[in-house]
């Protein structure tokens, strides 16, 4: 399994921006499919975006489209989301993820987690 830490995470107006990273240890990082999502207090984990291995395929949820972007750099075990244009409903512990899969929305798809990094957009 890959070791995944998320980092970038902060307090911050409606309006702005934000841009997680998550950092997998091993080599094998570009073999995985990434992905991430959140949880608020009280609800559910959900998806928010997606990303196959090579970075050529992605998905969003439609909560998030046309505002986020995942990215990766496979040479830097990394995976980026780049968010603006946030609100206060995108307030959430937000976890990054990686699936021995070709490219999946589900978070039963994945097996290795991290630990998450608090998003909070203040109105």
């Amino acid at each position: 399994q890959v070791q995944l830490v998320e980092s970038g995470g902060g307090l911050v107006q409606a309006g702005g921006s934000l841009r997680l990273s998550c950092a997998a240890s091993g080599r094998t990082f570009s073999s995985y499919a990434m992905g991430w999502f959140r949880q608020a207090p009280g609800k559910e984990r959900e998806f928010v975006a997606a990303i196959n291995w090579n970075g050529g395929s992605t998905s969003y949820a439609d909560s998030v489209k046309g505002r986020f972007t995942i990215s990766r750099d496979n040479a830097k075990n990394t995976v980026y989301l780049q968010m603006s244009s946030l609100k206060p409903e995108d307030t959430a512990n937000y976890y990054c993820a990686a699936g021995r899969i070709w490219f999946s929305s589900l978070a039963s798809h994945f097996g290795s987690w991290g630990q998450g990094t608090q998003v909070t957009v203040s109105s």
